[in-house]
């Protein structure tokens, strides 16, 4: 086994002060901790453990291991390696299919890559090969009515990073409506009111939504920005307002743009590019 490398644990926050010895260093499994640390996902740190990789106070980490904040934890050079080999791609998702796994015949997102849908344009040096299609999830869903930007990657950093628990990455969608039959120039119909309602004072599934940035993009065409994603989110939210939803394409997930990316076609997530 090469050299570990090692991660501190970070200074304790001040607010912490005061907090019981026991709440400060509570155990919690080696595979969370590790995803804690931004490593990976509990899903690529269970694989790391069952290799060996993972050193906890220099010994070999094992499955189900407790570690509190005192214990040093390492992770062998092995595991760096194995996750830069990890890909994430951005795909154009057409409407007609479904994110995840196929359901009621309808094809996964994950068909539709492969090297005939690789777009031309796309600047990395990457070369596509079927190992990249393992273990492939996606990082955030989009509906089956849904077009636009959606996120594939083997890669649990940025699926942590985009679905995680406290995940801070904002979506931006366009979306086209109708308001009571009404399908031009919808902007004149809609009350403020409405409009305001959309931003913010919305429940769903008996929780209050987040404020949300909701502006005409056109008179036929609302913009939203959103920092959390339940099903069918947008599509319901108007429906609340007596909205009814057209179409709906999600354009950019933080950083990351959906640009000229062609529908059904798909690009790697560039070395130097982040969410």
């Amino acid at each position: 086994m090469s050299e570990p490398q090692r991660f501190r644990r970070a200074p304790r926050p001040a607010t912490d002060a005061d907090a019981p010895a026991a709440a400060q260093d509570h155990a919690v499994r080696l595979n969370k901790r590790l995803a804690d640390l931004g490593l990976c996902s509990r899903r690529e740190a269970d694989e790391w453990i069952e290799r060996g990789w993972v050193r906890v106070n220099g010994q070999v980490g094992v499955m189900g291991q407790k570690v509190s904040l005192q214990d040093r934890v390492s992770v062998d050079r092995q595991a760096g390696a194995a996750q830069a080999r990890r890909v994430t791609f951005l795909l154009h998702k057409p409407v007609g299919y479904v994110s995840g796994q196929a359901e009621d015949g309808h094809q996964p997102a994950v068909t539709l890559i492969g090297p005939r849908s690789h777009w031309r344009s796309d600047a990395s040096s990457a070369r596509f090969a079927p190992a990249q299609l393992r273990g492939l999830a996606p990082a955030g869903r989009l509906d089956i009515d849904s077009t636009g930007l959606l996120v594939l990657t083997q890669d649990g950093r940025v699926a942590r990073q985009l679905i995680g628990e406290g995940s801070a990455i904002d979506k931006e969608y366009l979306v086209r409506v109708t308001y009571d039959g009404v399908a031009a120039d919808v902007q004149a119909a809609l009350p403020p009111a409405a409009l305001a309602r959309l931003r913010h004072g919305l429940s769903l599934d008996g929780q209050p939504l987040k404020p949300a940035q909701v502006d005409w993009q056109n008179p036929e065409q609302l913009r939203f920005v959103l920092r959390e994603g339940k099903k069918r989110q947008i599509r319901r939210m108007c429906e609340l307002v007596g909205l009814k939803v057209t179409g709906l394409k999600r354009v950019r997930i933080g950083r990351i743009a959906l640009g000229q990316l062609p529908v059904g076609q798909w690009r790697y997530l560039g070395e130097h590019e982040s969410f």
